[in-house]
């Protein structure tokens, strides 16, 4: 298995592992008030995005396991950056208008656009 793959169903158990965070924005949000928490409800969508970002990776890794290593490495990167910048959004949601935090959102977001192209690419070779 392509170590892609294999990064993928790692991130599958920390994506299932995260549901337990649902559980506290649902049952105990007090919780997270108290730790600072002005929108839980991006820590749903990190768990969401968490779980689609590990399928990626475990599909991309078994479907094109010669997918050249700056994209695989590009490809990683973005899906472990991309979901995880909804967390300081939890807690900070003006964030998004810091401008260090707007330019690794678009370098994240490239490294993801340029790999998938280049995935995709790669497979119909």
């Amino acid at each position: 298995m392509s170590w892609v793959a294999q990064a993928g169903v790692v991130y599958l158990a920390f994506a299932a592992l995260s549901g337990w965070l649902m559980v506290v924005v649902v049952e105990k949000p007090e919780w997270l008030s108290r730790a600072g928490v002005r929108a839980p409800g991006r820590f749903r969508q990190a768990h969401i995005d968490w779980i689609l970002m590990a399928l990626i990776l475990i599909a991309v890794g078994l479907a094109v396991p010669e997918l050249a290593t700056v994209w695989q490495v590009l490809l990683v990167s973005g899906t472990i950056v991309n979901p995880t910048l909804f967390v300081p959004m939890a807690f900070r949601p003006e964030i998004r208008d810091n401008l260090l935090f707007r330019s690794v959102t678009l370098a994240s977001f490239t490294a993801m656009s340029l790999a998938t192209v280049a995935a995709a690419a790669t497979a119909i070779a």
